[in-house]
């Protein structure tokens, strides 16, 4: 069982990329909403607070940072309110449909699932969690293993669990990352000019600002632009009409070719979820970051400069054209390739089969089942 959560795409991403390799390994997976079994009222409830606090950043950033990084009695009090809703509903998932093994992507199911730990001994209980720095709702005693991807991350668990047994994995990707195509073919696919400074404008589902202003204003410096609206239809009507003025611009809403786009283009344009900026490593394309994301977003931005082959720029539509400018007249192109990092699946395989989950690099159909050890 995947426990993911509605909020930006990167939960929902990371639970894909797991279900598929525990499927291409001979399991069988399901991927549950943890806010939504907190039932219908509640999971109204609680989307609609989360988008009032995100659309107030500063209020946002209070929360993160003086209680859900602290670990207060307001953060324990929010646990504890989302456990009696969905512990119960997670109770009744598991008697209905029994699992070996919950691996929670999202803070809610991480901690509603140690909880049931506790009654039932035998359950292998996960969390992967992609930011740098781990708030306290992700971490509870009766998690097995936390799966983080830095030092920061893995200290910020053992700042709350002392001994909770941590392992540092590659952030996970897609497939269709690593086999995303050469630029030359992305753009003759596209209709992008072989020659044009070509940038990718993506939305990962937080909300991204101005990001019609922003496409407009690259447009008119001459920069082409495949912009990404995401699941925001009116955004994606006005990048639309957009298009129809200038061919400078190449308009997406939701889409499944954001591989192909990130091979075509010469920069990305994002938020620093940590979803979108390791497809773009893995693509090996250069980061131009807007620290627009509150919260957590305000420590990855970080993170992710120190990484490398990342830039910030101020986010108006003016900043952004600026920064875009910069890096072409300085010649940041795939024409110098990046180094791809590593593949993720060997250290999430490995790291599984510490606490005993045989989970085998996944391989061809033929390849025997993986098994529970303990």
């Amino acid at each position: 069982m995947l426990l993911a959560g509605p909020l930006g795409l990167g939960h929902e991403m990371m639970a894909r990329c797991c279900a598929d390799l525990f499927e291409r390994s001979g399991w069988r997976t399901r991927r549950l909403d943890s806010v939504s079994l907190l039932g219908p009222l509640s999971a109204g409830v609680g989307r609609r607070v989360f988008s009032c606090l995100v659309a107030i950043p500063g209020l946002y950033d209070g929360l993160h940072f003086a209680h859900l990084r602290t670990g207060s009695r307001l953060a324990d009090r929010m646990d504890r309110a989302s456990a009696a809703r969905l512990v119960p509903a997670l109770r009744a998932e598991l008697h209905r449909r029994p699992a070996d093994v919950v691996l929670s992507t999202f803070a809610t199911g991480a901690s509603a699932a140690a909880r049931l730990k506790k009654e039932n001994p035998g359950l292998c209980t996960v969390v992967l969690c992609t930011d740098v720095a781990v708030h306290r709702l992700w971490v509870a005693e009766g998690t097995d293993l936390f799966l983080v991807t830095s030092a920061a991350a893995a200290a910020s668990v053992r700042r709350y669990c002392p001994r909770a047994a941590v392992a540092i994995v590659p952030p996970p990707v897609r497939p269709q990352f690593y086999a995303a195509p050469r630029q030359d073919n992305a753009r003759r696919a596209l209709g992008v000019p072989r020659d044009d400074f070509c940038v990718l404008v993506i939305d990962s589902g937080w909300g991204f600002g101005p990001l019609a202003e922003s496409v407009s204003a690259l447009a008119d410096a001459g920069v082409h632009v495949l912009a990404v609206a995401g699941r925001d239809r009116r955004t994606e009507m006005r990048l639309r009409e957009l298009a129809a003025r200038t061919a400078r611009v190449t308009p997406f809403g939701f889409t499944d070719r954001v591989p192909e786009l990130m091979a075509a283009a010469d920069v990305v344009v994002a938020l620093p979820g940590a979803t979108t900026c390791s497809e773009a490593r893995v693509v090996g394309r250069h980061l131009l970051l807007l620290d627009l994301m509150p919260g957590h977003g305000r420590d990855n931005l970080l993170h992710e400069l120190e990484l490398g082959q990342a830039h910030a720029c101020v986010a108006t539509p003016s900043g952004i054209t600026a920064s875009v400018l910069a890096l072409r007249d300085q010649g940041v192109s795939p024409a110098v390739p990046c180094s791809p990092p590593e593949r993720w699946e060997p250290g999430f395989v490995a790291a599984l089969r510490r606490i005993g989950v045989d989970l085998r690099p996944a391989g061809p159909a033929s390849a025997p089942r993986l098994r529970l050890t303990s």
